[in-house]
C-alpha cells in the first residue's frame, strides 16, 4: 500500500521520492525532469566507465567480489524502520558504496551501485519498479556520487582501483564535506520529483523530509570510513564480517517493523487503519495550518453489504472488500492514503487539495472504480458506496472533528441516494448552529409561530380549485422566512416533527373551517413526515383533529413522497390503510422519481399521484411531450388514479398536460404560494370570476378582475425571494 509516508522523499540515493511514479504523462513536468535525471545520470555513468582503471585487475581480486554482493544484498533487503514503507528502508549499500568511493573511486562506485539497483529492481516479486523508477533510481546515485567524487577531486583525492586512497585522522573533514555533497544533490533531487508528482513546493517537501532524511544519513555515512579502513586490510574475510552486525541489525529491524505494521495496517486488506490515519492526519494538520493548501478526507461505506455477507457468507464478504480494497488504492492520487477504518467503512486522506471540486473529482473517481461489476462465488454484481467530503481547515480544525463531519456528509449522501456529498453545517444535527436552530424551532412551535401558506391545485378540464396545499414556513426573526424544507428534517431530528405536524394539520383544518363558513370549501392537502408515517401515531392524530374542528375526512388529503414509500413500504402500510380507511385522501408526491411497486399504489390506498416537476418542466411548446410525463399519466389512468402536475409554469404546458388526459396540475401558472388572508381572497376571486359555479377562465380574466391581487402576490413573491416557491411541504 502507498500511505502517506511513502509521499514523501525518501532516501534520496534510492530514488523513492518517485516511488510511486510509473509512466508519467509525455510531455508533463515531471516527465522531462525524469528525461534530464535519467539523461544526466547516463551521462555520469559513461564518463564513470570512460575513465575506469585496471578493472581487470580488480575484478581478479576476491574483495571486490564481496563488495559487489554486499551492495546487491543491502539493496534487496534494506533495513525497514518502524512506521516506514519499505521503499523508504535506508540500505547498508549507502554506506558499503560511499566507503568504495574512497577507496577505489567514483568510476567504480558508480558501477556498484547501478548493478545494486538494477538487480533489487529485477529481484523483487512482484516487481516493484518500473523501469523508468529503476533508470531514476540509478541516475539519482549516479548523480550523488559524482558530486561526491568532484568534491573528493577538489582536495587532490581520486582513488583508482590500483591506487587506493588510505584514510588518515586529517583527512575527516574532506569526507564530511563529500558526505554532504553526496546527500545534497540525491535529497535534493528526490524531493524535486516529489514535489513534482504530489503538486506541492519544493520547500514544503523538503520542510516535511529533511530532518529526518538527514538523520538516517548521518548515521549511514559516518559508518562509511570505518569500512573504508577494514578494507584498507585487503582481506575479503575481514570485510565479509561486516555483514554480521548489519545482518543483526536488519533482523531486529525487521522484526520491529512487522511489529508496527500490524498495529497500523488493517490484517484483512493491508490498508492503513485508524491509528495510522491519524497520525498521517496530524502531519497534515500542521502543513494546513501553515496555510500552505487544503486536506481532504473522503469517508466511504459500502451500500448493501450486509446482504452479501448475510447472503453469500463471510468469506466471501472478505473477499469483496479485498476487491475493495485494491480498487481504492490503484484509484487514488499519488501520496493519498486509504484506510479501512472498520466492518465496510472506508477512508482516504488527501493531503493536498487545493480546490474543493478536486476532493469530489477524486470521490467520483473512487465511485466509478468501486462500480465496475464483481464476480464472487459464481454471481456477479454491483457495488455502490456513498461518500461523505470534508475539508480542513473549512469544515473542521482536528481530525476527529473531520472524521465526524466526513460521516456526516456520508449518510446524507446515503439517505437522499446521492453518492457524494460534502458536509453541510445545516445537515448536521450536532453542529453548535444547528443546535441553536434546533432550540429556536422547539420555542417556535411550542409558540405556534410557523405559519401555512396556500397553493391551488385546479383542475385542468374546467378550472375547478380541487384543493389548497399547505406550505408551512418559519418566520425566523434572524435568518428571514424559512421553508418547511429548511427546518422540517431539523424537526425529525430532534423529536419535534410529531408536534410540527400537529400543529400544521391543526392550523390547515382552522383555516378550512373559516374558508367553509364564507361559501368557499375546498379541500386542503399536508405532505406527512416520514417519522410521524413510521411511529403509527399519525391516524389518531388526524382523527383527533378533524373531530375537534368537526369537518369530514374528506376535507383532508395527505401527501407521501415516492422514494419514501419505495423505501419503506413495508413500515408504512398499516399506517396508509388506516388513514384510508378513515377516509383522508392520500397521494404520492414526486411521482416518478422512485420506484414505487404498482401494488403499493392500488393495496395502500393512494387515490392520486403528483408527477414531480422536474418532469413537467420538460413540456414547452412547440416540443414534444415527454414520454415519460405521458407514461406516467397513462398508468395512473389504468390504475384509476387522479393524476396531478405539479410546477406548472406556463399556458402552453398545461395545454399538454390537458391534452395528455391529466386531471389537475399546480403551479405559478395558476398561482403561487399565498398567505392565509390572500389564498381566501384568492378562492373568492376565484368563484365571483367564474359565476354562479366554477367553469374555466381565461388567466387574463382572472389578472383583470384581480389586478391588485396579482400585484400582492408579486410583492409577496419579491420579498419572500425562493422559499415562496410553487414547492410544498416537503418532509425528508
Amino acid at each position: 500500500m502507498k500511505d502517506l509516508i511513502d509521499a514523501t522523499p525518501a532516501a534520496p540515493a534510492r530514488g523513492t521520492a518517485s516511488g510511486s511514479v510509473v509512466t508519467p504523462r509525455v510531455g508533463s513536468p515531471l516527465w522531462l525532469y525524469m528525461t534530464v535525471v535519467i539523461g544526466s545520470g547516463a551521462a555520469a555513468l559513461a564518463v564513470a566507465v570512460a575513465n575506469l582503471r585496471e578493472f581487470e585487475t580488480l575484478l581478479r581480486q576476491p574483495l571486490f567480489w564481496v563488495i559487489l554482493i554486499m551492495i546487491v544484498a543491502g539493496e534487496i533487503w534494506p533495513i525497514v524502520l518502524p512506521g516506514r514503507p519499505r521503499q523508504q528502508a535506508p540500505a547498508a549499500s549507502i554506506t558499503i558504496g560511499f566507503a568504495t568511493l574512497m577507496w577505489w573511486g567514483f568510476a567504480v562506485a558508480i558501477l556498484l551501485r547501478t548493478a545494486g539497483t538494477v538487480a533489487a529492481a529485477l529481484g523483487q516479486r512482484p516487481p516493484g519498479h518500473a523501469p523508468q523508477r529503476t533508470a531514476l533510481d540509478a541516475a539519482q546515485e549516479a548523480l550523488s556520487l559524482t558530486a561526491a567524487g568532484l568534491i573528493l577531486a577538489g582536495f587532490g583525492v581520486s582513488p583508482q582501483p590500483g591506487h587506493s586512497w588510505r584514510l588518515l585522522a586529517g583527512s575527516l573533514p574532506v569526507v564530511l564535506l563529500a558526505g554532504l555533497a553526496y546527500f545534497g544533490v540525491g535529497f535534493t533531487l528526490a524531493a524535486a520529483a516529489q514535489a513534482l508528482r504530489s503538486r506541492t513546493s519544493l520547500p514544503a517537501v523538503a520542510r516535511a523530509t529533511l530532518p529526518g532524511q538527514a538523520l538516517i544519513y548521518l548515521v549511514l555515512l559516518t559508518a562509511a570510513p570505518v569500512v573504508t579502513l577494514v578494507m584498507a586490510t585487503r582481506s575479503a574475510i575481514m570485510v565479509a564480517l561486516l555483514a554480521v552486525p548489519l545482518a543483526a541489525i536488519y533482523l531486529a529491524a525487521t522484526r520491529s517493523a512487522q511489529r508496527d505494521y500490524q498495529v497500523h495496517h488493517d490484517e484483512l486488506t493491508g490498508l492503513a487503519n485508524r491509528k495510522l490515519l491519524v497520525k498521517h492526519c496530524a502531519e497534515e494538520l500542521a502543513k494546513t495550518a501553515a496555510g500552505e493548501t487544503r486536506t481532504g478526507l473522503l469517508l466511504l461505506d459500502l451500500d448493501r453489504f450486509k446482504e452479501v455477507n448475510d447472503t453469500l457468507g463471510h468469506p466471501v464478504g472478505d473477499q469483496l472488500l479485498q476487491l475493495v480494497a485494491g480498487r481504492l488504492r490503484r484509484s487514488v492520487r499519488p501520496g493519498d492514503m486509504v484506510a479501512r477504518l472498520g466492518g465496510d467503512e472506508f477512508a482516504v486522506l488527501l493531503p493536498t487539495v487545493r480546490e474543493p471540486s478536486v476532493a469530489r473529482e477524486v470521490a467520483s473517481r473512487l465511485r466509478a472504480a468501486l462500480a465496475e461489476p464483481v464476480r464472487l462465488a459464481g454471481m456477479t454484481f454491483d457495488i455502490q458506496a456513498s461518500v461523505g467530503i470534508a475539508l480542513l481547515p473549512d469544515d473542521a480544525d482536528g481530525f476527529e472533528q473531520l472524521l465526524q463531519r466526513a460521516d456526516v456528509a456520508m449518510y446524507v449522501a446515503k439517505e437522499q441516494r446521492s453518492g457524494i456529498e460534502r458536509y453541510r453545517s445545516e445537515a448536521d444535527k450536532n453542529s453548535p448552529e444547528r443546535l441553536a436552530l434546533a432550540g429556536e424551532l422547539g420555542g417556535a412551535v411550542h409558540r405556534q409561530e410557523i405559519e401555512l401558506y396556500f397553493q391551488p391545485k385546479v383542475r385542468l378540464a374546467d378550472g375547478a380549485v380541487i384543493g389548497m396545499e399547505a406550505l408551512a414556513r418559519w418566520p425566523h426573526p434572524r435568518l428571514g422566512t424559512l421553508a418547511a424544507a429548511e427546518f422540517v428534517g431539523l424537526a425529525e431530528q430532534t423529536q419535534l416533527a410529531s408536534e410540527l405536524t400537529e400543529l400544521v394539520i391543526g392550523k390547515a383544518l382552522a383555516q378550512l373551517v373559516s374558508w367553509s363558513r364564507a361559501g368557499l370549501a375546498v379541500q386542503v392537502c399536508i405532505n406527512l413526515p416520514v417519522r410521524d408515517l413510521v411511529s403509527g401515531c399519525l391516524p389518531d392524530m388526524v382523527m383527533r383533529a378533524l373531530v375537534q374542528h368537526e369537518l369530514p375526512p374528506q376535507a383532508l388529503r395527505l401527501e407521501i413522497s415516492e422514494m419514501v414509500l419505495a423505501t419503506r413500504a413495508t413500515q408504512l402500510a398499516s399506517t396508509l390503510r388506516e388513514l384510508a380507511d378513515l377516509g383522508v385522501g392520500l397521494s404520492l408526491d414526486d411521482f416518478g422519481t422512485g420506484y414505487t411497486s404498482l401494488a403499493h399504489l392500488t393495496r395502500l390506498g393512494i387515490s392520486e399521484v403528483k408527477v414531480d416537476p422536474t418532469l413537467i418542466h420538460g413540456l414547452t411548446e412547440p416540443g414534444e411531450p415527454s414520454e415519460a410525463v405521458r407514461s406516467l399519466i397513462l398508468l395512473a389512468q389504468s390504475l384509476g388514479l387522479c393524476s396531478v402536475a405539479e410546477g406548472v409554469e406556463t399556458a402552453g404546458t398545461a395545454a399538454i398536460l390537458e391534452r395528455l388526459g391529466c386531471d389537475a396540475a399546480q403551479g405559478w401558472h395558476f398561482g403561487g404560494p399565498l398567505t392565509a388572508a390572500m389564498a381566501g381572497e384568492w378562492l373568492a376571486l376565484r368563484r365571483q370570476a367564474a359565476g354562479s359555479g366554477f367553469r374555466k377562465v381565461p388567466d387574463s380574466e382572472l389578472a383583470g378582475a384581480g389586478g391588485s391581487l396579482m400585484r400582492r402576490w408579486l410583492s409577496v413573491r419579491s420579498e419572500a425571494g425562493p422559499v415562496l416557491g410553487w414547492r410544498g411541504v416537503h418532509y425528508p
